[in-house]
């Protein structure tokens, strides 16, 4: 039973979450602040965090931040207006997902199944018996979820990894950003193109020096790296 820890101070709806949640076969947690929801991460294990935005000692964009500092748990964002630029800050934070404010519970519930099926599977463009992907300096353990750049393991978030191995399923083909967003979230979720501009951009910057993402204009990205040894 995947176990889901709910981050906000807002005492009225941590109850009803909770309950809701168990209808769909996952247990929910909760902490009214940050201090709380942090000592919880570290205690238990959870299988995905919600924060709010509004939180007292730190907002919830800052609390990802602090997350992101030691866990690659997915995070799904609560943004009381659902504005844009709320979206931008919290995904590249590291963020997986966000719902505005109010939201239907079974929407929640829906974002939060879809980042977990994407945490148990690789995307349908990976083979089902290819679970190991090695390039030059790159090596993608899709079992283990787990990504060596020249032998040194990176820490990617859930969305990360799933770009990497959809874009390393079919090396130098060119996906739009559209095709990525189908791919990775689902038709559950809005589609917001910039979202893949962010996920790509944090992607690149955790695979440095390796410079294997291209973009090509107007048309998407590809993985552009030579086939090579599995890193040791």
């Amino acid at each position: 039973m995947p176990r889901i820890l709910l981050i906000d101070d807002d005492e009225h709806l941590a109850a009803p979450l909770t309950t809701y949640f168990a209808r769909f076969g996952c247990t929910l947690d909760s902490a009214k602040r940050p201090s709380e929801g942090i000592a919880k991460l570290r205690a238990g294990h959870y299988d995905a965090a919600i924060l709010d935005v509004m939180l007292p000692e730190m907002d919830g964009f800052e609390l990802c931040r602090e997350i992101r500092k030691e866990s690659d748990i997915p995070i799904v964002m609560l943004t009381a207006r659902g504005e844009v630029m709320d979206r931008v800050v919290g995904l590249e934070l590291g963020a997986d997902d966000y719902v505005p404010k109010p939201f239907e519970p079974r929407e929640l519930v829906a974002r939060v199944q879809t980042i977990l099926r994407r945490q148990r599977s690789a995307p349908a463009a990976v083979a089902a018996n290819a679970q190991l992907r090695v390039f030059d300096g790159l090596s993608i353990d899709l079992d283990r979820r787990q990504v060596l750049r020249h032998g040194e393991r990176v820490e990617l978030t859930g969305t990360e990894f799933d770009l990497l191995a959809l874009l390393a399923g079919e090396p130098g083909k060119v996906f739009s950003r559209d095709d990525i967003l189908n791919r990775l979230r689902g038709h559950e979720a809005e589609l917001f193109t910039r979202a893949v501009d962010i996920v790509v951009s944090r992607l690149r910057k955790k695979l440095e020096p390796l410079d294997c993402i291209k973009t090509l204009r107007n048309a998407g990205y590809a993985l552009a790296v030579a086939p090579g040894e599995p890193s040791s």
